[in-house]
């Protein structure tokens, strides 16, 4: 093997094995600012490594979603250890979110005016004069017909 191609099998598998250490990291915690920091990885390579190569990109979206998996169990745990020490806040959260009956609730009510009255003369030429000034390039008036 020549000097080249030791060097650039000696980069490849480097970059793997970064590439796997975000990965690792993006499953504990799902943020790539923490895990690029975490692997000594620039957020720019993180984002060229994506575009470059599906299957990274494939895998950092499922290690990713594990780890947003990972942190709504911890916050949910959280949560019922709150409810378990009669935490009101906890209770009231829990129940808003989990609860319809406690649901936020819009109550809509109303009904629908059709006013199909002819219009009044006044109206009428109101209208005919706004038309008319609005015609700026056409010089002929507006005509009733036209309405």
């Amino acid at each position: 093997m020549d000097n080249a191609s030791q060097k650039k099998s000696t980069i490849d598998m480097r970059q793997e094995k970064d590439k796997q250490a975000i990965l690792e990291n993006l499953r504990k915690i799902p943020i790539i600012q923490i895990a690029c920091e975490r692997t000594g990885v620039n957020r720019s390579t993180y984002y060229r490594w994506r575009k470059t190569d599906l299957v990274f990109t494939k895998a950092a979206d499922e290690a990713i979603k594990t780890g947003l998996a990972l942190v709504n169990d911890l916050a949910e745990s959280q949560l019922i250890s709150a409810i378990r020490d009669q935490n009101m806040s906890g209770i009231i959260f829990w129940l808003k979110h989990r609860h319809k009956a406690y649901k936020n609730k819009v109550e809509i009510s109303g009904g629908i005016k059709i006013d199909n009255n002819k219009l009044t003369p006044e109206q009428e030429q109101a209208i005919l004069k706004a038309l008319e000034l609005s015609n700026l390039n056409n010089n002929s008036p507006v005509r009733k017909e036209q309405v």
